[in-house]
Protein backbone atom coordinates (compact mmCIF):
# COMPACT_ATOMS: atom_id res chain seq x y z
CA UNK A 1 0.00 0.00 0.00
CA UNK A 2 1.21 3.28 -0.77
CA UNK A 3 2.10 5.88 1.61
CA UNK A 4 1.17 10.31 1.16
CA UNK A 5 4.27 11.73 1.14
CA UNK A 6 4.57 14.43 4.11
CA UNK A 7 2.95 17.73 3.89
CA UNK A 8 6.14 20.23 3.98
CA UNK A 9 5.33 23.66 5.68
CA UNK A 10 4.81 25.28 2.36
CA UNK A 11 1.69 22.63 1.46
CA UNK A 12 0.05 23.39 4.39
CA UNK A 13 0.65 27.58 3.65
CA UNK A 14 -0.92 26.75 0.25
CA UNK A 15 -3.43 25.18 1.41
CA UNK A 16 -4.22 27.31 4.52
CA UNK A 17 -4.19 30.07 1.47
CA UNK A 18 -7.31 28.30 -0.83
CA UNK A 19 -8.84 27.53 2.45
CA UNK A 20 -9.08 31.33 3.03
CA UNK A 21 -9.33 32.20 -0.20
CA UNK A 22 -12.49 29.91 -0.62
CA UNK A 23 -14.04 31.02 2.81
CA UNK A 24 -13.89 34.96 1.70
CA UNK A 25 -15.66 33.71 -2.05
CA UNK A 26 -18.26 32.13 0.52
CA UNK A 27 -18.71 35.56 2.45
CA UNK A 28 -18.46 37.32 -0.20
CA UNK A 29 -21.47 35.43 -2.23
CA UNK A 30 -23.46 35.46 1.06
CA UNK A 31 -23.05 39.46 1.50
CA UNK A 32 -24.51 39.99 -2.11
CA UNK A 33 -27.09 37.63 -1.85
CA UNK A 34 -28.20 39.77 1.07
CA UNK A 35 -27.56 43.18 -0.96
CA UNK A 36 -29.13 42.13 -3.69
CA UNK A 37 -32.52 43.06 -3.20
CA UNK A 38 -31.99 46.52 -1.85
CA UNK A 39 -29.27 47.23 -4.65
CA UNK A 40 -32.12 45.86 -7.33
CA UNK A 41 -34.45 48.10 -5.42
CA UNK A 42 -31.90 51.06 -5.59
CA UNK A 43 -30.88 49.92 -9.89
CA UNK A 44 -34.89 50.21 -10.44
CA UNK A 45 -35.30 53.79 -8.83
CA UNK A 46 -32.61 55.47 -10.74
CA UNK A 47 -33.51 53.70 -14.21
CA UNK A 48 -37.38 52.96 -13.75
CA UNK A 49 -36.49 49.49 -14.65
CA UNK A 50 -39.84 47.22 -14.25
CA UNK A 51 -42.11 49.98 -14.13
CA UNK A 52 -40.76 51.72 -11.17
CA UNK A 53 -40.91 55.54 -10.59
CA UNK A 54 -38.99 58.35 -10.19
CA UNK A 55 -38.42 60.48 -7.29
CA UNK A 56 -38.50 63.91 -8.17
CA UNK A 57 -36.73 66.74 -6.56
CA UNK A 58 -39.04 70.66 -7.02
CA UNK A 59 -35.77 71.62 -9.66
CA UNK A 60 -36.71 69.09 -11.89
CA UNK A 61 -39.89 69.14 -11.74
CA UNK A 62 -39.75 73.09 -12.74
CA UNK A 63 -37.47 72.13 -15.64
CA UNK A 64 -40.60 69.48 -17.17
CA UNK A 65 -42.86 72.15 -16.29
CA UNK A 66 -40.80 74.55 -18.35
CA UNK A 67 -40.56 71.78 -21.04
CA UNK A 68 -44.19 71.53 -21.04
CA UNK A 69 -45.81 71.32 -24.73
CA UNK A 70 -49.48 71.39 -23.52
CA UNK A 71 -49.64 67.29 -24.67
CA UNK A 72 -51.94 65.46 -22.41
CA UNK A 73 -51.79 61.56 -21.46
CA UNK A 74 -54.48 59.61 -19.82
CA UNK A 75 -53.48 57.94 -16.25
CA UNK A 76 -55.13 55.53 -14.67
CA UNK A 77 -54.86 55.08 -10.92
CA UNK A 78 -55.09 50.97 -9.07
CA UNK A 79 -55.08 50.40 -5.42
CA UNK A 80 -55.36 46.53 -3.76
CA UNK A 81 -53.72 45.11 -0.49
CA UNK A 82 -51.74 42.16 0.46
CA UNK A 83 -53.73 38.91 1.48
CA UNK A 84 -54.72 39.49 5.48
CA UNK A 85 -53.97 42.80 5.75
CA UNK A 86 -57.49 44.09 6.81
CA UNK A 87 -57.71 47.86 5.19
CA UNK A 88 -59.79 49.11 2.36
CA UNK A 89 -57.72 50.96 -0.35
CA UNK A 90 -59.02 52.47 -3.48
CA UNK A 91 -57.74 55.76 -5.99
CA UNK A 92 -60.33 59.06 -5.39
CA UNK A 93 -60.74 58.56 -8.88
CA UNK A 94 -59.97 56.02 -11.02
CA UNK A 95 -58.38 57.71 -14.56
CA UNK A 96 -57.31 61.56 -14.97
CA UNK A 97 -55.88 63.42 -18.11
CA UNK A 98 -52.41 65.42 -17.11
CA UNK A 99 -50.85 67.62 -18.78
CA UNK A 100 -47.24 66.45 -19.71
CA UNK A 101 -44.97 67.96 -17.78
CA UNK A 102 -47.07 69.82 -15.32
CA UNK A 103 -47.53 68.78 -11.48
CA UNK A 104 -50.80 66.72 -10.95
CA UNK A 105 -52.12 65.50 -7.64
CA UNK A 106 -53.61 62.21 -7.16
CA UNK A 107 -55.74 60.76 -3.79
CA UNK A 108 -56.02 57.63 -2.39
CA UNK A 109 -58.63 56.52 0.35
CA UNK A 110 -57.36 53.97 2.88
CA UNK A 111 -59.16 52.71 5.60
CA UNK A 112 -58.39 50.61 8.98
CA UNK A 113 -61.29 47.76 8.91
CA UNK A 114 -59.96 46.32 11.99
CA UNK A 115 -60.48 46.59 15.62
CA UNK A 116 -56.13 47.51 16.62
CA UNK A 117 -54.25 50.23 15.11
CA UNK A 118 -52.62 48.94 11.70
CA UNK A 119 -49.17 50.08 10.30
CA UNK A 120 -48.56 49.55 6.27
CA UNK A 121 -46.20 50.56 3.24
CA UNK A 122 -47.24 50.60 -0.13
CA UNK A 123 -45.07 48.99 -3.10
CA UNK A 124 -45.74 50.89 -6.06
CA UNK A 125 -44.87 51.15 -9.90
CA UNK A 126 -46.31 51.99 -13.85
CA UNK A 127 -47.65 50.16 -16.80
CA UNK A 128 -46.26 49.99 -19.09
CA UNK A 129 -42.98 48.99 -18.12
CA UNK A 130 -40.51 51.42 -20.05
CA UNK A 131 -42.61 54.68 -18.45
CA UNK A 132 -41.22 53.99 -15.19
CA UNK A 133 -38.24 56.27 -16.19
CA UNK A 134 -40.49 59.45 -16.97
CA UNK A 135 -43.30 58.92 -14.16
CA UNK A 136 -41.65 61.30 -11.30
CA UNK A 137 -43.35 61.69 -7.91
CA UNK A 138 -42.50 64.78 -6.08
CA UNK A 139 -44.38 63.82 -2.66
CA UNK A 140 -46.07 60.55 -2.08
CA UNK A 141 -47.75 58.78 0.85
CA UNK A 142 -45.72 55.21 -0.36
CA UNK A 143 -42.25 57.52 1.16
CA UNK A 144 -43.24 56.40 4.91
CA UNK A 145 -44.93 53.81 6.57
CA UNK A 146 -48.39 54.34 7.37
CA UNK A 147 -50.32 53.93 10.64
CA UNK A 148 -54.23 53.95 10.88
CA UNK A 149 -56.34 53.70 14.38
CA UNK A 150 -58.82 50.91 14.46
CA UNK A 151 -62.03 52.41 12.05
CA UNK A 152 -59.74 55.41 10.59
CA UNK A 153 -60.00 56.67 7.11
CA UNK A 154 -57.47 59.15 5.56
CA UNK A 155 -57.28 60.60 2.32
CA UNK A 156 -53.34 60.54 1.50
CA UNK A 157 -51.75 62.33 -1.91
CA UNK A 158 -49.67 61.62 -4.48
CA UNK A 159 -47.50 65.08 -6.21
CA UNK A 160 -46.25 63.52 -9.43
CA UNK A 161 -45.53 64.85 -13.12
CA UNK A 162 -44.98 62.64 -16.32
CA UNK A 163 -41.57 63.67 -17.84
CA UNK A 164 -41.72 65.69 -21.68
CA UNK A 165 -38.89 63.74 -22.14
CA UNK A 166 -41.19 60.73 -23.01
CA UNK A 167 -42.15 62.33 -26.00
CA UNK A 168 -38.83 62.05 -27.48
CA UNK A 169 -38.80 57.97 -26.76
CA UNK A 170 -39.35 55.81 -29.37
CA UNK A 171 -40.52 53.02 -27.00
CA UNK A 172 -43.07 55.57 -26.15
CA UNK A 173 -44.65 56.32 -29.17
CA UNK A 174 -48.45 55.09 -29.08
CA UNK A 175 -48.28 55.03 -24.96
CA UNK A 176 -51.51 56.66 -24.58
CA UNK A 177 -52.29 55.71 -20.64
CA UNK A 178 -50.34 54.99 -17.92
CA UNK A 179 -51.12 52.84 -15.16
CA UNK A 180 -50.05 53.87 -11.46
CA UNK A 181 -50.51 50.55 -8.83
CA UNK A 182 -49.95 50.46 -5.09
CA UNK A 183 -50.23 47.93 -3.20
CA UNK A 184 -49.99 48.18 0.92
CA UNK A 185 -48.28 45.67 2.57
CA UNK A 186 -48.82 44.73 6.67
CA UNK A 187 -46.03 46.32 8.62
CA UNK A 188 -44.92 45.74 12.37
CA UNK A 189 -46.17 49.20 14.18
CA UNK A 190 -43.99 50.57 16.25
CA UNK A 191 -45.26 50.61 19.74
CA UNK A 192 -45.42 54.27 20.57
CA UNK A 193 -47.62 54.41 17.14
CA UNK A 194 -49.68 51.52 18.28
CA UNK A 195 -50.73 52.53 21.24
CA UNK A 196 -51.77 56.23 19.94
CA UNK A 197 -53.28 54.98 16.62
CA UNK A 198 -50.93 57.65 14.25
CA UNK A 199 -48.17 57.81 12.42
Amino acid sequence: MATMPPVTRDDARRNLRVGLMALAGAAAMLGLGYASVPLYRLFCQVTGFGGTTMIASESKAAEAAAAATGQTISIRFDASTEAGMPWSFRPSQATDTVTIGERDIATFVARNDSDRPIAGTATFNVVPEQAGKYFNKIQCFCFTEQTLAPGQEVTMPVLYFVDPAMLRDPNMKGVEQITLSYTFHRTEAPLAAAATGTN
